[in-house]
């Protein structure tokens, strides 16, 4: 009893010293400093277990001790108004893009068709595999990741002590756009308005984010994508090539080649550069279809040398473990993940067992450990 009415006389003069010492302004001392007064303790409620925290003063983001949720005191900025305006720009770039791989396809089968059967049968049957096959493999890869959705973060319980384990919401945060917890890899889309898994980026071209539930449908979508416009470009020079007019002087030009072939005082510059006027002068008497050809080349390659720097990176952010929004968030840190070619097969789903049968990885692996 005793013990119990000191600790009670202990607390209450606890208290109006901790009272009297904050009513006190700040007074100058000797030695021409100012003393403050320590603020008193903030009490924080956690989103994720519904705990009541204790923090010494007020503190804008903390993390519960109890779940490891952080929470965000900030004020959230509301939605724009322009989600209409970036919808309507999503469209229009899904169907600048859906045209114009229509355009490469029939355009392509329309001027080089009759001139690849007209060199040979197997050669006009070749390219007809070849073209339907890639057509077919870039349309459908382009509907999965375009339609196809980004990622669904899990559904877990969250704001009640008693559900909510000690460490069960590690790093997570709360989504006041979706009224739900986030995980760490999570990241809300204001254009898709909707949290997305692993989400790399937004995707303008698809209309969609690339996420975990389409980023294989994505790099798939490139990989046909830069082939096909690669073999679209071969194509349409082999087809220019033979619908162009016999050149004037060609035995000529033949013989001024054979010279260079043989080591002749003529230059290989000089040769290139009369043989290259001599195609460009015919080129004026070239068709329509050849040039539609020369716009299909001209378009493939400019496409090819796109998608092939925007598939380079995207590998080069898999093989590193990371997506394009955790690229730039660890921009300015010491953070890195781990380089492996087994992040590679692990995203395309390979066993890890051929990690180990194939010897170029295995090399390149212990090369980046050293």
């Amino acid at each position: 009893m005793i013990v119990e009415l000191s600790s009670i006389i202990w607390d209450f003069l606890r208290r109006n010293l901790d009272f009297l010492v904050s009513r006190i302004p700040m007074e100058e001392s000797s030695q021409g400093s100012f003393v403050t007064t320590i603020n008193e303790d903030y009490e924080a409620v956690c989103w994720g277990c519904g705990l009541n925290l204790v923090l010494p003063s007020y503190a804008p983001v903390f993390k519960c001790g109890w779940c490891g949720a952080i929470t965000n005191q900030n004020p959230v900025r509301p939605e724009t108004k322009s989600f209409g305006l970036r919808r309507f720009r999503d469209r229009c770039f899904v169907v600048i893009l859906a045209v114009f791989m229509l355009f490469v396809i029939c355009g392509g089968i329309w001027a080089a068709y009759p001139v690849l059967f007209s060199i040979s049968l197997a050669c006009g049957i070749f390219h007809c595999v070849t073209t339907a096959c890639l057509a077919i493999s870039t349309l459908s890869t382009f509907i999965l990741v375009a339609f196809k959705c980004a990622g669904i973060p899990p559904n877990i319980l969250y704001g009640t002590h008693p559900g909510v384990g000690n460490g069960a919401l590690n790093n997570y945060t709360f989504c006041n756009y979706c009224s739900k917890p986030k995980s760490p890899r999570t990241h809300h889309c204001r254009t898709c308005r909707m949290c997305v898994l692993d989400m790399d980026h937004h995707c303008p071209f698809i209309g969609n984010c690339v996420g975990a539930g389409n980023h294989k449908q994505f790099i798939a979508f490139l990989i046909s994508a830069v082939i096909s416009t690669i073999y679209a470009a071969v194509m349409c020079v082999y087809s220019v090539i033979h619908i162009l007019p016999p050149m004037e002087n060609g035995a000529a030009y033949a013989s001024e080649m054979a010279h260079v072939a043989h080591g002749n005082s003529l230059s290989v510059l000089r040769a290139v550069k009369n043989i290259s006027f001599a195609y460009l002068a015919n080129a004026v008497f070239i068709s329509v279809r050849g040039l539609v050809l020369v716009y299909l080349f001209v378009a493939s390659v400019s496409v090819a040398i796109g998608l092939s720097v925007l598939l380079w990176q995207q590998l080069s952010y898999i093989y590193e473990g990371k997506t394009y929004l955790s690229h730039l968030s660890s921009q300015g840190t010491e953070e890195d993940g781990e380089k492996s070619c087994g992040n590679l097969l692990l995203f395309f789903g390979c066993p890890d067992s051929i990690e180990w049968q194939l010897p170029t990885i295995r090399k390149l692996r212990k090369r980046h450990k050293t």
